[in-house]
């Protein structure tokens, strides 16, 4: 599905953004591993997230939909074989539902094969291929792609893993998989990725320590239900805060956003820029910081993205290079070249789609040199979303100041993280 957007005078209103989805997930995930009955407030109803649903029906948890909640009967850390003639588990486009599950796969006692679409077939595996089969997990797969063909060990092993990448995706799949382990497993990374799956680890029981960007496990033997409220996701927000920043007179408030310090490095690199960003209404939401964010027009000076911060704001970089095109002087992001590996090729997509709209984006094989010169005036034209929900926005937003028409291909690919996203986007353009 195509869709044409305009230019508009301004952003304004109230809003909330779907609940965060690399929170669903695991919750989802941990329910279902868990004794007993847990409530899952106001989570994500994606393409994504229910994949992750329908694996864990398939291996015997009962999770029933009420509105926006979840009640999940957990059937333990033993799970069964999947129920289906083939055995095996569609994961769709989603990568955190493939590499999180793997991670408990590697400690079952049965096989199992979790395939993709074509998009998901296409991204690497081997991060998670080789830390699980050093604790004795058997995984077939071909280059490293999907499907993976899972045999399971019990108990692993348990290893000291030293990942040269920071991954909040890699990193827990190494924990889940060290619930099943014969003694403490432990994770270090070289920058803290988000670190979601320790804070719910801990609150479902786990025997879990953190010293700087090292997590170690120690196998429980079960997990506790628990009643959860997910948050609403920075990475969804991120689109609106950008918005109404580049929007002359704009001023938005987005109400009960997750601010978890190993996900808000859009935020600080705004800060940066000079962005008029409030923070309100700070509170603790089931183990996650949630405030509400009030953003209002500025102008913005140029502030580089490096290593150290691209970990805290992986999936914000496209919508990033929007913002640093209308700020002043040139940004440098560099250090992301995992963007290279995303749902698109992400450093191609954001560079040729804004280059088309008429932006001064420069790729590079790690980032982008963007030359934003106070405010380039984008043109309408047709872009291509290349079936990613994160570009797709994007480009969404991007037409917010374009002039003339813009269509985006294949617009409805927002589905996988915040279906409703235009709707939300009309209600507050002015």
């Amino acid at each position: 599905m195509d869709i044409k957007l305009k230019k508009v005078n301004a952003i304004s209103g109230v809003i909330e953004v779907p609940a965060d989805k690399s929170i669903t997930h695991r919750a989802v995930i941990l329910s279902s591993l868990a004794e007993g009955n847990s409530v899952i407030r106001n989570y994500l109803s994606s393409d994504d997230c229910n994949r992750t649903i329908e694996a864990f029906r398939q291996m015997g948890a009962e999770i029933k939909i009420d509105k926006s909640n979840l009640y999940v009967k957990g059937i333990g850390l033993k799970l069964s074989k999947p129920q289906n003639s083939r055995y095996d588990i569609y994961a769709g486009n989603s990568g955190t539902t493939t590499r999180l599950l793997a991670g408990i796969l590697a400690g079952q006692d049965f096989e199992t094969v979790i395939t993709g679409d074509a998009s998901l077939s296409k991204r690497p595996m081997r991060r998670i291929i080789d830390p699980l089969s050093e604790m004795g997990a058997k995984i077939k797969s071909e280059n490293g792609l999907l499907p993976l063909t899972i045999k399971g060990h019990a108990p692993l092993k348990s290893v000291n893993y030293v990942n040269n990448k920071s991954s909040g995706q890699v990193k827990s799949a190494v924990l889940f998989a060290g619930l099943y382990a014969d003694g403490v497993t432990t994770y270090t990374e070289p920058v803290k990725s988000r670190d979601h799956s320790e804070r719910m680890l801990k609150a479902f029981g786990a025997d879990i320590k953190i010293d700087g960007n090292s997590v170690a496990i120690c196998p429980t033997g079960k997990l506790i239900s628990q009643d959860i409220t997910v948050p609403g996701d920075i990475s969804s927000a991120a689109f609106f805060i950008a918005a109404a920043l580049i929007v002359p007179g704009s001023n938005l408030t987005i109400k009960n956003v997750g601010v978890n310090p190993t996900r808000d490095g859009f935020l600080e690199i705004l800060k940066r820029m000079g962005a008029d960003i409030t923070l309100t209404n700070m509170r603790e939401v089931s183990h996650e910081p949630v405030c509400d964010i009030i953003v209002k027009y500025s102008k913005l000076k140029a502030a580089n993205v490096d290593a150290c911060l691209v970990p805290r704001m992986v999936d914000e970089i496209p919508i990033f290079v929007l913002v640093a095109t209308q700020a002043e002087s040139i940004t440098r992001v560099s250090g992301a070249k995992e963007l290279r590996v995303k749902e698109s090729d992400r450093i191609y997509s954001v560079a040729s789609q804004f280059k088309k709209l008429g932006a001064q984006v420069e790729s590079l094989d790690d980032g982008f040199i963007i030359n934003g010169a106070g405010g380039i005036k984008f043109t309408g034209t047709l872009l291509d979303s290349f079936e990613d929900h994160r570009i797709a926005m994007t480009l969404a937003i991007a037409s917010l100041i374009a002039g003339g028409e813009t269509v985006i291909k294949d617009s409805n690919c927002v589905d996988v993280s915040f279906p409703g996203f235009y709707e939300t986007l009309r209600d507050i353009c002015k």
